[in-house]
């Protein structure tokens, strides 16, 4: 039961990251841009969940996975505050 909510916990976030990409290339809005690079690193960061308790549960990946937490959430930080003047 996890793995399927890990799998789509990653599948959420990479529709986010598709879709807010998308916005972005229509309005060119900045906000939107960090967004979706925030989300693409929720993507890896969840990605790397599942290979951590599904694919590799012998080797010890956590942290790799707060680093990517700490990528996702510094990108989102940068956005909001120099993403548009």
């Amino acid at each position: 039961m996890a793995a399927v909510i890990y799998l789509l916990c990653a599948l959420t976030c990479a529709s986010c990251f598709i879709l807010l990409m998308k916005a972005y290339i229509e309005t060119r809005h900045g906000l939107l841009f960090w967004s979706a690079l925030s989300f693409g690193a929720m993507t890896l960061n969840n990605a790397i969940l599942v290979a951590d308790k599904i694919a590799l549960p012998t080797v010890d990946l956590s942290l790799l996975r707060l680093v990517m937490a700490l990528v996702a959430l510094l990108l989102l930080l940068f956005g909001l505050i120099w993403g548009e003047e």
